[in-house]
């Protein structure tokens, strides 16, 4: 085991997460202008394509990390039966479900189940696709559709805080099937689709746009939350969550029913909107 991954076991995730939630909420302008101009600065975050670009006009840091973006900086391909990518960011990896495993980083994966919190929510992604995107602290940090879809369920699966950078998820075995995540159950036109969102260390935070925040405001325990017959219809490319810091979304589709952009493979840096599947 390196040094870096023993570190990322020892350090106390939830502690930090919950002073950098501190922090972050914090409307004290003197912490707030603080982490926006050291974000700003160490990871050259573009705010000319923000809808609101001037950085002191943001309360906190959390406004200013969900920031939203100005019309038309970003738009979904033009192929009406593209499934688009969910965020900007960079593909960690992507790939067919094999044997029920969804490959993670050399010699490390997980299970679909493990990833969803059940062996009955993984079955209709047995063989299926799957497609893992990194959202580095720079990136825009909303989730959207890759297709639309009716909620049917979301699954709040606890875990721990691990980070969600490179050399953890090359370190740690099963990161993100072991880290706190949101498990989004859509039904589209060529059946069920699956959203993840996966919280990391200093990230514990997810909001939804039909539900307000959904972590951490659950325990310790597995919570499923139902929306059948609710009518939650979220069209393609229509925003879906948000991290109230960078972390990682992982989309998982049925078998048979898309293929990949060809362009796309492991480290690919991507944008909102482009093609990440097409329909067969």
């Amino acid at each position: 085991m390196s040094l870096t991954t023993a570190l990322t076991y020892a350090l106390p995730h939830r502690l930090l997460s919950s002073m950098a939630r501190s922090l972050a909420y914090s409307d004290d302008p003197r912490v707030s202008r603080w982490l926006i101009d050291t974000v700003t600065r160490k990871f050259n975050v573009n705010l000319d394509e923000a809808a609101n670009p001037d950085p002191r006009s943001y309360a906190t840091f959390n406004q200013f990390f969900t920031r939203a973006l100005k019309p038309g900086a970003r738009a979904a391909d033009a192929d009406p039966r593209s499934l688009v990518m969910p965020a900007d960011g960079r593909i960690s990896q992507l790939g067919k479900i094999e044997a029920g495993r969804i490959f993670q980083a050399k010699g490390q994966s997980f299970t679909a189940a493990e990833l969803l919190g059940s062996d009955e929510d993984a079955k209709p992604y047995n063989d299926g696709l799957y497609a893992t995107v990194y959202l580095s602290p720079r990136d825009y940090h909303r989730v959207h559709m890759p297709w639309t879809g009716t909620l049917r369920e979301t699954v709040h699966v606890p875990g721990r805080l691990f980070s969600v950078g490179p050399a953890a998820v090359n370190g740690v075995p099963r990161l993100f099937a072991r880290n706190e995540r949101l498990v989004c159950h859509f039904d589209t036109s060529f059946g069920p689709m699956v959203s993840v969102m996966v919280g990391a260390l200093l990230v514990s935070g997810v909001e939804t746009v039909w539900s307000g925040e959904e972590i951490p405001a659950y325990g310790d325990r597995i919570t499923r939350k139902d929306y059948r017959g609710q009518g939650i219809v979220l069209e393609r490319f229509a925003e879906m969550a948000r991290f109230n810091y960078g972390s990682t979304v992982i989309v998982l589709l049925p078998p048979g029913v898309a293929e990949f952009a060809p362009q796309l493979g492991a480290e690919s840096p991507v944008q909102l909107g482009q093609a990440l599947a097409r329909l067969r």
